[in-house]
Protein backbone atom coordinates (compact mmCIF):
# COMPACT_ATOMS: atom_id res chain seq x y z
CA UNK A 1 0.00 0.00 0.00
CA UNK A 2 1.42 3.37 -0.92
CA UNK A 3 1.44 6.25 1.34
CA UNK A 4 -1.05 8.29 -0.55
CA UNK A 5 -3.45 5.28 -0.18
CA UNK A 6 -2.80 4.78 3.16
CA UNK A 7 -3.90 8.47 3.60
CA UNK A 8 -6.88 8.31 1.90
CA UNK A 9 -7.71 4.95 4.07
CA UNK A 10 -6.99 6.82 7.37
CA UNK A 11 -9.10 9.88 6.59
CA UNK A 12 -11.99 7.75 5.34
CA UNK A 13 -12.15 6.06 8.72
CA UNK A 14 -12.34 9.34 10.71
CA UNK A 15 -15.30 10.07 8.53
CA UNK A 16 -17.27 6.70 8.59
CA UNK A 17 -16.64 6.85 12.72
CA UNK A 18 -17.55 10.48 12.46
CA UNK A 19 -21.04 9.71 10.92
CA UNK A 20 -21.49 6.40 13.07
CA UNK A 21 -21.62 8.42 15.60
CA UNK A 22 -23.63 10.65 14.59
CA UNK A 23 -21.62 14.08 14.61
CA UNK A 24 -20.44 16.35 11.81
CA UNK A 25 -17.67 14.59 9.93
CA UNK A 26 -13.78 15.84 10.78
CA UNK A 27 -12.27 15.60 7.72
CA UNK A 28 -8.42 14.95 8.96
CA UNK A 29 -5.80 17.04 6.74
CA UNK A 30 -3.90 14.70 4.53
CA UNK A 31 -0.73 14.01 6.33
CA UNK A 32 1.88 14.21 3.10
CA UNK A 33 4.20 17.00 3.75
CA UNK A 34 3.26 20.52 0.92
CA UNK A 35 6.56 21.63 -0.79
CA UNK A 36 7.79 25.01 -2.15
CA UNK A 37 10.62 24.59 -4.72
CA UNK A 38 12.04 28.27 -4.98
CA UNK A 39 14.55 27.96 -8.06
CA UNK A 40 16.78 31.29 -9.26
CA UNK A 41 18.30 31.67 -12.55
CA UNK A 42 21.77 31.93 -13.41
CA UNK A 43 22.45 32.98 -10.00
CA UNK A 44 26.06 32.88 -8.63
CA UNK A 45 27.41 30.92 -5.97
CA UNK A 46 29.32 33.94 -4.43
CA UNK A 47 26.17 35.22 -3.19
CA UNK A 48 25.72 32.70 -0.92
CA UNK A 49 26.98 33.70 2.17
CA UNK A 50 27.88 37.02 1.04
CA UNK A 51 28.78 39.83 3.57
CA UNK A 52 26.65 41.80 2.95
CA UNK A 53 24.18 39.50 2.35
CA UNK A 54 22.59 39.43 -0.82
CA UNK A 55 19.72 37.07 0.36
CA UNK A 56 19.45 38.49 3.94
CA UNK A 57 16.27 36.15 5.02
CA UNK A 58 17.45 33.09 3.20
CA UNK A 59 21.51 33.57 4.84
CA UNK A 60 19.67 34.46 8.12
CA UNK A 61 18.01 31.25 8.07
CA UNK A 62 20.96 29.12 6.84
CA UNK A 63 23.39 30.23 10.02
CA UNK A 64 20.51 29.66 12.42
CA UNK A 65 21.63 26.93 14.66
CA UNK A 66 18.13 26.71 15.72
CA UNK A 67 16.79 26.63 12.27
CA UNK A 68 15.99 23.11 10.05
CA UNK A 69 18.47 24.44 6.88
CA UNK A 70 20.57 22.24 5.85
CA UNK A 71 22.94 23.27 3.46
CA UNK A 72 24.45 21.46 0.20
CA UNK A 73 27.60 23.06 -0.59
CA UNK A 74 28.64 20.76 -3.22
CA UNK A 75 25.40 21.00 -5.34
CA UNK A 76 25.77 20.80 -8.95
CA UNK A 77 23.66 21.34 -12.18
CA UNK A 78 23.95 18.40 -14.19
CA UNK A 79 23.92 19.84 -17.61
CA UNK A 80 24.65 24.12 -16.88
CA UNK A 81 22.10 25.41 -18.63
CA UNK A 82 18.73 26.42 -18.22
CA UNK A 83 16.80 24.82 -20.18
CA UNK A 84 18.24 21.33 -19.67
CA UNK A 85 18.69 21.68 -16.15
CA UNK A 86 14.93 22.81 -15.05
CA UNK A 87 14.04 19.63 -17.40
CA UNK A 88 16.13 17.56 -15.35
CA UNK A 89 14.60 19.05 -12.21
CA UNK A 90 11.00 18.84 -13.61
CA UNK A 91 12.27 14.58 -14.23
CA UNK A 92 14.91 13.29 -12.59
CA UNK A 93 16.60 12.57 -15.65
CA UNK A 94 19.75 13.78 -17.40
CA UNK A 95 19.85 15.67 -20.50
CA UNK A 96 21.09 12.67 -22.70
CA UNK A 97 17.56 11.23 -21.90
CA UNK A 98 15.16 13.92 -21.53
CA UNK A 99 16.58 15.25 -25.07
CA UNK A 100 16.44 18.50 -23.82
CA UNK A 101 20.25 19.24 -24.47
CA UNK A 102 20.00 23.30 -25.25
CA UNK A 103 18.13 25.82 -24.49
CA UNK A 104 16.00 25.78 -27.72
CA UNK A 105 14.77 22.08 -27.54
CA UNK A 106 12.47 22.90 -24.40
CA UNK A 107 10.01 21.38 -26.92
CA UNK A 108 11.56 17.89 -26.21
CA UNK A 109 10.46 17.17 -23.00
CA UNK A 110 7.60 14.55 -22.21
CA UNK A 111 5.50 16.96 -20.41
CA UNK A 112 3.14 14.34 -20.02
CA UNK A 113 5.46 12.40 -17.52
CA UNK A 114 6.83 14.81 -14.97
CA UNK A 115 6.68 15.58 -10.90
CA UNK A 116 3.89 18.06 -11.64
CA UNK A 117 2.00 15.24 -13.54
CA UNK A 118 3.14 12.76 -10.47
CA UNK A 119 2.00 14.77 -7.59
CA UNK A 120 -1.58 15.98 -9.43
CA UNK A 121 -2.40 12.88 -10.00
CA UNK A 122 -1.62 11.52 -6.16
CA UNK A 123 -3.86 14.72 -4.97
CA UNK A 124 -1.57 17.36 -4.65
CA UNK A 125 -2.58 20.75 -5.31
CA UNK A 126 -0.21 21.95 -7.70
CA UNK A 127 1.02 25.30 -9.27
CA UNK A 128 4.38 27.24 -11.00
CA UNK A 129 5.02 30.35 -11.01
CA UNK A 130 7.32 32.30 -13.03
CA UNK A 131 9.74 30.66 -16.27
CA UNK A 132 8.90 27.25 -17.19
CA UNK A 133 11.81 26.43 -20.06
CA UNK A 134 12.76 28.70 -22.72
CA UNK A 135 10.87 30.19 -25.14
CA UNK A 136 7.88 28.60 -24.09
CA UNK A 137 5.47 28.60 -25.62
CA UNK A 138 7.76 27.90 -28.66
CA UNK A 139 5.03 29.67 -30.85
CA UNK A 140 2.08 27.72 -30.15
CA UNK A 141 -0.99 28.82 -28.89
CA UNK A 142 -0.39 29.93 -25.05
CA UNK A 143 -1.01 26.18 -22.93
CA UNK A 144 -0.53 25.09 -19.65
CA UNK A 145 1.02 22.04 -19.62
CA UNK A 146 -0.26 18.52 -18.09
CA UNK A 147 -0.05 18.44 -14.05
CA UNK A 148 -0.60 22.06 -13.21
CA UNK A 149 -3.16 23.31 -11.28
CA UNK A 150 -2.46 26.71 -10.91
CA UNK A 151 -0.46 28.17 -13.96
CA UNK A 152 1.23 31.56 -14.23
CA UNK A 153 4.21 31.16 -16.47
CA UNK A 154 6.22 33.88 -17.61
CA UNK A 155 6.92 34.19 -21.65
CA UNK A 156 10.56 34.48 -22.43
CA UNK A 157 10.72 35.37 -25.76
CA UNK A 158 13.97 37.15 -25.05
CA UNK A 159 16.33 39.25 -22.41
CA UNK A 160 14.75 42.38 -23.32
CA UNK A 161 11.64 41.26 -21.90
CA UNK A 162 13.35 39.46 -19.00
CA UNK A 163 11.80 41.85 -16.09
CA UNK A 164 9.97 44.83 -17.89
CA UNK A 165 7.36 44.45 -20.90
CA UNK A 166 6.55 40.91 -21.43
CA UNK A 167 3.74 38.39 -21.45
CA UNK A 168 2.61 36.03 -18.87
CA UNK A 169 0.36 33.04 -19.85
CA UNK A 170 -2.31 32.99 -16.84
CA UNK A 171 -4.30 29.67 -16.85
CA UNK A 172 -3.77 29.49 -20.44
CA UNK A 173 -5.16 33.35 -20.64
CA UNK A 174 -2.01 35.75 -22.57
CA UNK A 175 -2.00 39.33 -19.48
CA UNK A 176 0.66 42.20 -20.54
CA UNK A 177 3.04 43.35 -17.90
CA UNK A 178 4.75 46.78 -18.95
CA UNK A 179 7.16 48.74 -18.22
CA UNK A 180 5.57 50.38 -15.23
CA UNK A 181 7.54 49.99 -11.49
CA UNK A 182 4.58 47.73 -10.37
CA UNK A 183 5.32 45.54 -13.39
CA UNK A 184 8.76 44.34 -12.38
CA UNK A 185 8.43 40.96 -12.79
CA UNK A 186 10.05 39.60 -9.46
CA UNK A 187 7.45 41.47 -7.86
CA UNK A 188 4.82 40.54 -9.80
CA UNK A 189 5.76 36.53 -9.80
CA UNK A 190 6.71 36.89 -5.76
CA UNK A 191 2.82 38.32 -5.36
CA UNK A 192 1.16 35.47 -7.48
CA UNK A 193 3.00 32.63 -5.59
CA UNK A 194 2.24 34.19 -1.99
CA UNK A 195 -1.45 34.40 -3.29
CA UNK A 196 -1.20 30.80 -4.10
CA UNK A 197 0.09 29.76 -0.81
CA UNK A 198 -2.40 31.79 0.70
CA UNK A 199 -5.33 30.58 -1.26
CA UNK A 200 -4.34 26.47 -1.45
CA UNK A 201 -6.65 24.11 -0.09
CA UNK A 202 -6.38 23.19 3.55
CA UNK A 203 -7.27 19.69 3.10
CA UNK A 204 -4.79 18.26 0.76
CA UNK A 205 -1.26 19.21 0.50
CA UNK A 206 0.31 21.39 -2.10
CA UNK A 207 3.54 21.78 -4.21
CA UNK A 208 4.74 25.13 -5.84
CA UNK A 209 7.29 25.76 -7.76
CA UNK A 210 8.54 29.55 -8.00
CA UNK A 211 10.63 30.46 -10.54
CA UNK A 212 11.73 33.94 -10.86
CA UNK A 213 13.91 35.14 -13.51
CA UNK A 214 16.39 36.77 -11.26
CA UNK A 215 19.00 37.10 -11.14
CA UNK A 216 19.46 36.33 -15.07
CA UNK A 217 20.82 38.96 -17.27
CA UNK A 218 20.47 41.60 -17.87
CA UNK A 219 20.66 42.84 -14.18
CA UNK A 220 18.09 44.99 -14.02
CA UNK A 221 17.24 45.57 -10.31
CA UNK A 222 14.00 46.89 -8.47
CA UNK A 223 13.78 50.77 -8.27
CA UNK A 224 13.72 50.19 -4.93
CA UNK A 225 17.22 48.71 -4.53
CA UNK A 226 19.10 49.86 -7.57
CA UNK A 227 22.17 50.97 -6.31
CA UNK A 228 22.39 48.85 -3.15
CA UNK A 229 25.16 47.40 -3.60
CA UNK A 230 27.49 49.78 -5.53
CA UNK A 231 29.77 50.18 -3.03
CA UNK A 232 30.67 46.78 -2.28
CA UNK A 233 33.67 44.74 -3.64
CA UNK A 234 32.72 41.34 -3.95
CA UNK A 235 35.39 38.60 -3.85
CA UNK A 236 36.62 38.60 -7.40
CA UNK A 237 39.55 37.50 -8.78
CA UNK A 238 42.26 39.38 -10.28
CA UNK A 239 42.98 39.98 -13.56
CA UNK A 240 46.42 37.20 -13.87
CA UNK A 241 44.08 34.65 -12.07
CA UNK A 242 41.00 35.37 -14.73
CA UNK A 243 43.39 35.20 -17.58
CA UNK A 244 44.97 32.07 -16.23
CA UNK A 245 44.27 29.79 -18.97
CA UNK A 246 47.31 26.87 -18.17
CA UNK A 247 45.89 23.12 -18.40
CA UNK A 248 42.79 24.53 -20.16
CA UNK A 249 41.45 22.79 -23.96
CA UNK A 250 42.28 24.49 -27.38
CA UNK A 251 38.80 26.41 -27.03
CA UNK A 252 39.45 28.74 -23.81
CA UNK A 253 42.90 29.08 -24.73
CA UNK A 254 41.87 30.18 -28.39
CA UNK A 255 39.82 33.43 -26.13
CA UNK A 256 40.47 36.60 -25.81
CA UNK A 257 42.63 37.86 -22.85
CA UNK A 258 40.01 40.14 -20.09
CA UNK A 259 41.05 43.64 -19.90
CA UNK A 260 40.62 45.63 -16.43
CA UNK A 261 38.04 47.29 -17.79
CA UNK A 262 36.17 43.73 -18.86
CA UNK A 263 36.90 42.58 -14.62
CA UNK A 264 34.96 46.44 -13.67
CA UNK A 265 32.40 45.59 -15.74
CA UNK A 266 32.15 42.22 -14.37
CA UNK A 267 32.11 43.43 -10.81
CA UNK A 268 29.20 46.21 -11.68
CA UNK A 269 27.26 43.00 -12.74
CA UNK A 270 27.60 41.18 -9.42
CA UNK A 271 26.54 44.20 -7.95
CA UNK A 272 23.50 44.25 -9.46
CA UNK A 273 22.59 40.96 -9.26
CA UNK A 274 23.24 41.24 -5.41
CA UNK A 275 20.71 43.68 -5.79
CA UNK A 276 18.31 41.65 -8.22
CA UNK A 277 18.12 39.14 -5.29
CA UNK A 278 16.94 41.27 -2.21
CA UNK A 279 13.56 41.10 -4.27
CA UNK A 280 13.32 37.17 -4.56
CA UNK A 281 14.58 36.96 -0.60
CA UNK A 282 11.78 39.47 0.34
CA UNK A 283 9.51 36.86 -1.72
CA UNK A 284 10.79 34.41 -0.41
CA UNK A 285 10.66 35.51 3.35
CA UNK A 286 6.29 36.41 2.58
CA UNK A 287 5.77 33.38 1.07
CA UNK A 288 7.18 31.45 4.01
CA UNK A 289 5.32 33.63 6.51
CA UNK A 290 2.56 32.60 4.57
CA UNK A 291 3.16 29.11 4.88
CA UNK A 292 3.45 29.52 8.81
CA UNK A 293 0.27 31.30 8.72
CA UNK A 294 -1.19 28.69 7.93
CA UNK A 295 0.22 26.72 10.51
CA UNK A 296 1.85 24.07 7.70
CA UNK A 297 5.36 25.10 8.60
CA UNK A 298 6.24 21.83 10.41
CA UNK A 299 4.93 19.87 7.68
CA UNK A 300 6.33 21.60 4.38
CA UNK A 301 9.65 21.00 2.79
CA UNK A 302 10.88 23.74 1.24
CA UNK A 303 13.79 23.51 -1.60
CA UNK A 304 15.87 26.57 -2.57
CA UNK A 305 18.33 26.65 -5.33
CA UNK A 306 19.69 27.46 -8.36
CA UNK A 307 19.22 26.46 -12.19
CA UNK A 308 22.97 26.39 -13.23
CA UNK A 309 25.69 28.78 -12.28
CA UNK A 310 27.34 31.54 -14.21
CA UNK A 311 31.01 32.55 -15.06
CA UNK A 312 32.06 35.95 -15.14
CA UNK A 313 35.18 36.43 -16.43
CA UNK A 314 37.17 33.14 -14.70
CA UNK A 315 39.60 31.49 -17.42
CA UNK A 316 38.64 34.31 -20.08
CA UNK A 317 34.96 32.65 -19.58
CA UNK A 318 31.64 33.87 -19.95
CA UNK A 319 28.32 32.34 -19.08
CA UNK A 320 27.43 28.69 -18.30
CA UNK A 321 28.04 25.68 -19.96
CA UNK A 322 31.46 25.19 -18.95
CA UNK A 323 32.40 22.07 -16.49
CA UNK A 324 34.24 25.25 -14.08
CA UNK A 325 32.97 25.72 -10.70
CA UNK A 326 31.39 28.97 -11.47
CA UNK A 327 28.86 27.33 -14.08
CA UNK A 328 28.50 23.91 -12.19
CA UNK A 329 27.74 24.66 -8.96
CA UNK A 330 24.67 26.44 -7.53
CA UNK A 331 23.27 27.40 -4.58
CA UNK A 332 21.31 24.56 -3.11
CA UNK A 333 19.37 24.05 0.62
CA UNK A 334 16.41 22.62 1.91
CA UNK A 335 14.63 23.18 5.18
CA UNK A 336 12.80 20.35 6.77
CA UNK A 337 10.64 20.07 9.54
CA UNK A 338 12.23 16.88 10.79
CA UNK A 339 16.31 17.47 11.39
CA UNK A 340 18.13 19.72 13.07
CA UNK A 341 20.05 22.54 10.98
CA UNK A 342 23.49 21.18 8.82
CA UNK A 343 25.65 21.08 6.22
CA UNK A 344 26.13 18.00 3.96
CA UNK A 345 29.15 17.65 2.34
CA UNK A 346 28.53 15.17 -0.04
CA UNK A 347 27.89 15.52 -3.65
CA UNK A 348 24.57 15.94 -4.39
CA UNK A 349 22.92 17.56 -8.48
CA UNK A 350 19.69 18.40 -9.66
CA UNK A 351 18.90 15.44 -10.90
CA UNK A 352 18.55 14.19 -7.45
CA UNK A 353 15.01 16.47 -6.59
CA UNK A 354 12.16 14.94 -8.48
CA UNK A 355 12.71 11.36 -6.84
CA UNK A 356 12.94 13.06 -3.39
CA UNK A 357 10.37 15.42 -3.65
CA UNK A 358 8.22 12.05 -5.13
CA UNK A 359 9.34 9.89 -2.00
CA UNK A 360 8.18 12.53 0.34
CA UNK A 361 4.97 12.58 -1.09
CA UNK A 362 4.62 8.69 -1.68
CA UNK A 363 4.31 8.84 -5.08
CA UNK A 364 6.36 6.45 -7.48
CA UNK A 365 7.64 8.28 -10.61
CA UNK A 366 6.66 7.50 -14.13
CA UNK A 367 9.98 7.59 -15.43
CA UNK A 368 13.42 5.83 -13.85
CA UNK A 369 15.23 8.13 -11.50
CA UNK A 370 18.67 8.75 -12.20
CA UNK A 371 19.58 10.70 -8.93
CA UNK A 372 19.13 9.58 -5.36
CA UNK A 373 16.51 10.37 -2.63
CA UNK A 374 17.82 12.98 -0.24
CA UNK A 375 15.02 12.02 2.46
CA UNK A 376 17.45 10.81 4.71
CA UNK A 377 19.33 13.69 5.19
CA UNK A 378 15.70 15.66 5.68
CA UNK A 379 14.79 13.15 7.80
CA UNK A 380 18.25 13.96 9.69
CA UNK A 381 20.03 10.50 8.61
CA UNK A 382 23.60 10.22 6.62
CA UNK A 383 22.82 9.77 2.92
CA UNK A 384 23.20 6.56 0.82
CA UNK A 385 27.55 6.18 0.04
CA UNK A 386 28.01 7.81 -3.40
CA UNK A 387 31.39 8.32 -5.31
CA UNK A 388 30.47 11.55 -7.03
CA UNK A 389 27.92 13.14 -9.67
CA UNK A 390 27.95 13.11 -13.23
CA UNK A 391 28.69 16.56 -15.33
CA UNK A 392 27.86 16.67 -19.37
CA UNK A 393 27.49 19.50 -22.20
CA UNK A 394 26.63 18.15 -25.53
CA UNK A 395 28.32 20.86 -26.94
CA UNK A 396 27.19 24.64 -29.42
CA UNK A 397 29.31 27.18 -31.12
CA UNK A 398 30.61 28.54 -27.21
CA UNK A 399 31.53 25.16 -26.42
CA UNK A 400 32.61 21.90 -27.27
CA UNK A 401 30.81 18.80 -25.81
CA UNK A 402 32.45 17.20 -22.40
CA UNK A 403 31.30 15.03 -19.54
CA UNK A 404 32.83 14.65 -16.09
CA UNK A 405 31.90 14.19 -12.30
CA UNK A 406 32.32 15.97 -9.47
CA UNK A 407 33.93 14.29 -6.07
CA UNK A 408 34.09 15.23 -2.86
CA UNK A 409 38.23 15.40 -4.01
CA UNK A 410 37.33 17.09 -6.77
CA UNK A 411 36.76 17.51 -10.79
CA UNK A 412 38.13 15.62 -13.39
CA UNK A 413 36.67 16.25 -17.25
CA UNK A 414 37.12 14.65 -20.65
CA UNK A 415 36.70 16.69 -23.33
CA UNK A 416 35.33 15.65 -26.78
CA UNK A 417 38.84 16.03 -28.21
CA UNK A 418 40.40 13.77 -25.37
CA UNK A 419 41.75 16.37 -23.30
CA UNK A 420 41.59 15.29 -19.76
CA UNK A 421 41.01 17.78 -16.97
CA UNK A 422 41.43 17.56 -12.96
CA UNK A 423 41.26 19.60 -10.37
CA UNK A 424 41.70 19.10 -6.73
CA UNK A 425 39.17 20.37 -4.21
CA UNK A 426 41.03 22.50 -2.60
CA UNK A 427 41.91 24.34 -5.68
CA UNK A 428 39.31 27.43 -5.44
CA UNK A 429 39.73 29.03 -9.12
CA UNK A 430 40.75 25.83 -10.62
CA UNK A 431 43.79 27.20 -11.96
CA UNK A 432 45.92 23.94 -11.74
CA UNK A 433 45.49 21.33 -13.69
CA UNK A 434 46.89 17.56 -12.37
CA UNK A 435 45.06 15.54 -14.72
CA UNK A 436 49.22 14.16 -15.75
CA UNK A 437 50.38 15.22 -12.55
CA UNK A 438 52.45 11.81 -10.78
CA UNK A 439 50.95 12.66 -7.64
CA UNK A 440 47.74 12.36 -8.63
CA UNK A 441 47.42 9.69 -10.78
CA UNK A 442 45.16 7.73 -8.06
CA UNK A 443 42.85 10.37 -8.61
CA UNK A 444 42.84 10.39 -11.97
CA UNK A 445 42.26 6.63 -12.09
CA UNK A 446 39.40 6.97 -10.18
CA UNK A 447 37.60 10.17 -12.13
CA UNK A 448 37.66 8.18 -15.64
CA UNK A 449 36.73 4.95 -13.84
CA UNK A 450 33.40 6.71 -12.27
CA UNK A 451 33.02 8.71 -15.49
CA UNK A 452 32.93 5.35 -17.40
CA UNK A 453 29.95 4.42 -14.95
CA UNK A 454 28.27 7.30 -14.91
CA UNK A 455 28.29 7.53 -18.80
CA UNK A 456 26.91 4.78 -19.22
CA UNK A 457 24.18 5.26 -16.99
CA UNK A 458 23.38 8.98 -18.79
CA UNK A 459 22.30 6.84 -21.78
CA UNK A 460 19.85 4.34 -20.61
Amino acid sequence: MTKAIAAMVAICSLVAAAVFRGSPPVVARDPRPNVLLVLTDDQTLDTMGSDPPAMPWLQSQLTDPAGHWLSFPRAVASTPLCCPSRSTILTGRYDTQTGVRTNEQGPNLDDTNTLPVWLDDAGYTTGLIGKYLNFYPWGRTPFVPPGWDRWFAKENADESTAYYDYEVVDQGIVRHYGDAPSDYATDVLGAQALRFVQDAPSDAPWFLYFSPNAPHLPWIPAPAHTGTFDDVDPPFPDLGVMNDVRGKPGYVHDLMPKTAADRDAYIQDDRNERAMLLSVDAWFHEIVDAVAARGELDNTVIVFMGDNGYTLGLHRLDGKRYPYTPSVRVPFAIRTPWAPAATVGDPVSNVDVAGTIASLAGVIPGVEQMGIDLGPAIRGDPLPSRDGVFLDWGGDANAPPWQGVLTRDGTYVRNADGFDELYRARDRWQLHNVADAANARALARRGRSLLSVLSAEAQR
